[in-house]
Order: structure tokens, then C-alpha cells, then sequence
């Protein structure tokens, strides 16, 4: 862990490899967790982005994957769910928020918004989660354009670790700040977020800075072959994995991190990085793993 200056250090793959150790041979999937991935819609393409999420998720390492989405868009999910679970959510009405709970109750960590377009319900839905779920909480896309909607103090209500995993455009609706002056005081900005509103923030970049409003973690991986539709969704699965099974941490986060940066570089090493798509990075996963493994 090499420090940068006060409370800021960058990780490297020997602070996270104890995390991927071996596992013993009588192991079962009831020992690693359940992930769950909720999102999709019909207007966006959000279904097979699912499968990436919850295909991710299992490849790193989590035992159960469950799909939580709306009846509608079943017929487009369905023929890519395979190792996956999946969750049928009725319309929105009292049975929809006893379904959801009874779904999530048992999850240890949730990707919540990938693909969900801009439902008029989902502000009502997300703080449902923050106020009942009780696991791991990634809020990600779709998920946070609704936050930015809402009042962020909802996040102080939370039962949930929340981890929050914007992009400069999505961090600059949150804040609502340009994203030139996020680009020049970043770190502070992050810091100072997390802090408020007692989140962990994951704000994506070449240098990936994550914080819970002290200690802060960069991270620098990844290639130009990542710049490609759903790399962003292939981290959430990956992380929705982990957090299943592995504390919720800055390191954990961190190992993530470097899976997804690791496994888009040899994605990009095997197309280029004109060709490639984030399919090729999940394809990679267990390839990123074993490096990490055996550095």
C-alpha cells in the first residue's frame, strides 16, 4: 500500500490478493452469499445488461445469484438467465413492497439500477431499499440519476452499508457541480460527500478514488478498450459478487476494482481495444482472479 500523503494511499495487488485466497474443498454455495441485481426496463437496454450483472457477480465468487425484475421485461431476460435465479415483481402497488422485501431479506448485497429508465415509481422503491434492505447497497446508473433527484439526507435513514459508484457526469448531477471543477478538486469532493451523507463513494476513472470520508483508496487500472458500453455494469456485478461474501470494506471494493481492470485488459489484449465489448471482460473474470491469485 504505497501512501500518497495524509489518510490517501494507492492499492496494489498485494493488499488485496489474501482476499482470493483458495477455498477448501468442502465448500458450498450456501458458504459465499447471494447477490441480487435489480433493474431492467423495456425502454432501455437493460435486460441483458442483467445477465452481465448477475453473470459478474457469480464469476466473482458469490454463491447465488437472484435477478429481481418486473414481469414485462421477462420475455427479453429470460433466454440469458442461466446459472441465475430469478424474482418476478408484480405491478406497484401493497403486493409489489411485499414481494420486494420478502426478496431481499435474505440477500447480502444488491446492485440496484442498471437499465431502469426513469420509472415514475422508483424514487418511492429506492427509499424503500435504503430504509429496509439491510444488506450490501450498490447504487449505481439508473439508480443514481433517481437520487439525484430525491433528498439526499434519505441516505442518513439507511439500515444498509451503501456504496455509491458514480461517473464524473453522475457525480455532477449529485452534487451538482460542473464536471471540470470535479475533475480539479475531486478528491476533496468525494471526501466530502461521503462524509455528509455517511456513504462510500466509488467515483470512476483511470484512477478510481474510494472513500468513506477519511481514509480514501486509488486505484489505477483498466485500458481504452474499456470505454465501451456496460463496462460500468460488469464492475457492479463483480462488486455485487464480492460483497456477498467478503466484508463490506475500501479493500473489498478495491479488489473489485482491479478484477474488473485487470480482466478488461486481457479482454483488450485478445480484440484490441477498438473490438472488444464488456462481455470479453466478464469472459476474463477467473483469468483476473488467477492473477491476483498468484502475484
Amino acid at each position: 500500500m504505497k501512501k500518497i500523503n495524509n489518510n490517501t494511499y494507492e492499492i496494489e495487488i498485494n493488499d488485496v490478493k489474501y482476499l482470493v485466497k483458495e477455498r477448501n474443498i468442502d465448500s458450498n454455495k450456501g458458504d459465499f452469499g447471494k447477490a441480487g441485481i435489480y433493474g431492467g426496463s423495456i425502454e432501455y437496454s437493460g435486460a441483458l445488461k442483467l445477465a452481465y450483472l448477475s453473470l459478474s457477480a457469480l464469476r466473482s465468487g458469490c454463491g447465488i445469484s437472484r435477478v429481481l425484475v418486473k414481469k414485462e421485461i421477462l420475455p427479453l431476460l429470460g433466454p440469458n438467465i442461466l446459472e441465475q435465479t430469478l424474482c418476478i415483481l408484480p405491478d406497484y402497488n401493497d403486493k409489489f413492497y411485499d414481494k420486494l422485501k420478502e426478496s431481499i431479506k435474505d440477500l447480502d448485497s444488491l446492485a440496484f439500477g442498471i437499465g431502469l429508465g426513469s420509472d415514475k415509481h422508483l424514487e418511492e422503491v429506492l427509499e424503500f431499499l435504503i430504509k429496509n434492505y439491510t444488506g450490501n447497497l450498490i447504487i449505481d446508473a439508473d439508480g443514481l440519476n433517481t437520487l439525484s433527484k430525491m433528498n439526499l439526507n434519505i441516505l442518513k435513514c439507511k439500515k444498509c452499508n451503501i456504496l455509491l459508484t458514480p461517473h464524473l457526469k453522475e457525480f455532477s448531477r449529485l452534487i451538482n457541480k460542473p464536471i471540470d471543477e470535479i475533475k480539479k478538486y475531486s478528491l476533496n469532493l468525494v471526501k466530502e460527500f461521503a462524509s455528509t451523507y455517511k456513504v462510500t463513494i466509488l467515483l470512476k476513472g483511470h484512477t478510481t478514488i474510494i472513500t468513506a470520508g477519511n481514509t480514501t483508496y486509488l486505484v489505477k487500472t483498466g485500458c481504452a478498450g474499456m470505454a465501451t458500453a456496460g463496462s460500468g455494469d460488469v464492475l457492479s456485478g463483480i462488486l455485487a459478487g464480492l460483497l456477498a461474501y467478503l466484508n463490506f470494506s475500501l479493500l473489498t471494493i478495491s479488489l473489485g476494482i482491479l478484477i474488473n481492470g485487470i480482466a478488461g485488459c486481457l479482454a483488450e489484449e485478445d480484440n484490441t481495444n477498438i473490438s472488444m465489448i464488456a462481455s470479453d471482460t466478464i469472459n476474463n473474470i477467473g483469468n483476473a482472479i488467477k492473477i491476483i491469485r498468484e502475484s
